[in-house]
């Protein structure tokens, strides 16, 4: 018996004694057969959105979409999603259903679902309900296609990326015939929003197996950015990689601490490297300015798919800045952190790390890193990097006769400086008598 939660056991309850149908549905089926945590639980069922509203009239229900079928029943801070079984019209924009009718028959519902993973049911009275052998393909890690692969994915587009994506969250191999035809329907992701893209691009560098996955779907990737597809096969032809870029994006991804917006930079940041390839006479490989060009890149990537002003921010200056070395210098590290700021900085050298972990590594130096992120947290607690633990400020200047003004400022970043150079200690009266010096220097 699988564990199903309060709220679900209430909707399946109450529908079969008022002689429905019902069953809980897809992920949630999933994810309880392979012990997984659930979240989420969905219910299907036979009942109509009436017949629905009139099973939970006496219990705190949802109807946003009832027109599709769907009712939210509230059980204390749980929501369940109930929707009857239906079928849906011809999809003309590969993503939308023209219409939705509702059915009696559980197996036609099953069916327009996406992976056979997907359309396992499950109560308690029944147990597991099997149509379309997604149990067996659980047990063998596979992700196939419900039915004609091609039909799915011309229905809906996004379902080509929600295969990839459990391929990576979920370390499943996609069934061949599904991958056909997910590479041969690729350009219809063209056609899907900025926005559902990025949130499967979120889940997928997530996961796992993210290596593999991108390796396994640079093609498809490759419609959603060119760069990737290029990547592929690209021989960076010198001895710091034992790498083409992609394998070498791909283990420096799954190396990158898994937070959206690095993963994110270490996917786009050697994206540059296809357009700013050289070789010198003896063949070596150089790519001179990539950095730069990888920016763009992921400038053009991130707007494209509707980031939000912070992902843009990090992942377009951490891109810019990710081959810049910072050597075990006190004063070096300090102007990094005051130009920088002190998360960027810690970030830039969580990134560093993951891309070297995929470089040759009989010359990479890991120790570095980790006397560096050391260097750092040490200066970032001890230490004044900016005018906010700069031991003065404005009203004090003015307080000892320092007209407002531009000279102020001029007068603050003057002894931060100093400050960030050890020539001057961050003491309120050194500071105070220097700034004095400086006021009268003016």
């Amino acid at each position: 018996m699988l564990n199903i939660s309060k709220g679900a056991k209430l909707a399946l309850s109450m529908l079969h004694e008022a002689g429905y149908e019902a069953y809980c549905v897809g992920g949630c089926v999933r994810d309880m057969i392979m012990g997984r945590e659930v979240n989420d639980f969905d219910i299907t069922t036979n009942a109509t959105p009436e017949e629905m509203k009139i099973v939970f009239k006496n219990e705190r229900i949802l109807e946003t979409g009832i027109k599709h079928g769907t009712l939210t029943l509230l059980y204390e801070y749980e929501p369940v999603e109930i929707t009857t079984y239906r079928i849906e019209g011809e999809y003309k924009d590969s993503r939308h259903p023209s219409s939705v009718s509702f059915t009696g028959n559980l197996k036609e519902d099953l069916a327009r679902r996406d992976f056979t993973m997907n359309a396992l049911v499950y109560n308690e009275s029944e147990g597991i309900l099997d149509l379309f052998e997604g149990k067996c393909d659980i047990e063998n890690k596979k992700i196939r296609a419900i039915g004609d692969p091609y039909a799915r994915f011309t229905e809906d587009a996004l379902r080509i990326l929600r295969a990839i994506r459990f391929s990576s969250t979920l370390g499943f191999e996609i069934e061949e015939n599904t991958k056909k035809a997910m590479v041969e329907c690729a350009p219809l992701l063209h056609k899907i929003a900025g926005e559902r893209i990025q949130v499967e691009l979120e889940k997928f560098l997530l996961g796992k197996n993210v290596k593999n996955a991108i390796l396994q779907n640079y093609e498809i990737l490759g419609i959603l950015c060119p760069e990737l597809a290029k990547m592929h096969g690209f021989d960076q032809r010198n001895k710091w990689h034992i790498y083409d870029i992609l394998e070498h994006t791909a283990v420096a991804v799954e190396n990158a601490p898994r937070v959206p917006y690095i993963r994110l930079a270490m996917l786009l940041h050697d994206t540059g490297k296809v357009h700013t390839f050289t070789s010198d006479e003896k063949g070596v490989g150089h790519f001179y300015g990539h950095n730069d060009k990888s920016a763009e890149i992921a400038r053009e990537f991130l707007n494209k798919y509707k980031y939000d002003n912070f992902t843009k921010a990090e992942v377009y200056n951490l891109v810019k800045v990710h081959d810049t070395h910072t050597d075990l210098d006190r004063v070096l590290v300090k102007k990094r952190l005051n130009r920088m700021g002190k998360n960027r900085f810690l970030d830039l050298i969580k990134i560093q790390r993951a891309d070297n972990l995929a470089q040759n590594p009989e010359l990479v130096n890991l120790e570095h890193f980790d006397k560096l992120e050391q260097l750092a947290n040490d200066i970032i607690n001890e230490s004044c990097f900016s005018l906010a633990s700069l031991k003065i400020n404005g009203s004090d200047l003015v307080s000892n006769g320092i007209p407002t003004g531009r000279l102020i400022g001029i007068i603050l970043n003057t002894l931060l400086a100093e400050v960030i150079d050890e020539k001057l200690p961050n003491e309120r009266e050194a500071l105070l008598k220097r700034a004095m010096e400086i006021k009268n220097e003016s």
